[in-house]
């Protein structure tokens, strides 16, 4: 059974950082690619990052504007979304998503490309 289980939301003031976490299991599981979405209030998901699963290949949204950062922790088998410089148009639902296509000309950025969903992470960005 595959299971991504997302950690590391929570409130933070404008210009703050937080770093979430995916724990990806069984251990044995890999991926084409690893993503990130939110969801907004009131709003659909949109692609925020992802990365092919052995690091080679990167892709950003553009609002990111290089606040973001996409990795994996090998050892623990976990895919982390570093995010500074936080805005409150940050505040959404956040999901890790594992795409197990096997193979794409580019990371995939649409959320019906990947097949398996954490349950999400709330944060939320106050002024």
């Amino acid at each position: 059974q595959v299971q991504l289980i997302e950690s590391g939301g929570g409130e933070v003031q404008a210009g703050g950082s937080l770093r979430l976490a995916c724990v990806v299991s069984p251990r044995t599981f890999s991926a084409y690619a690893m993503g990130w979405f939110r969801q907004p209030p009131g709003k659909e998901r949109e692609f925020v990052a992802a990365m092919t699963w052995s690091g080679g290949s990167r892709d950003y949204a553009d609002f990111v504007e290089g606040r973001f950062t996409i990795s994996r922790d090998n050892a623990k088998n976990t895919v982390l979304l570093e995010m500074n410089s936080l805005k409150p148009e940050d505040t959404a639902v956040y999901y890790c998503a594992a795409d197990l296509a096997p193979v794409r000309l580019r990371v995939a950025t649409g959320p019906a490309q990947y097949d398996y969903w954490g349950q999400g992470t709330q944060v939320t960005v106050s002024s």
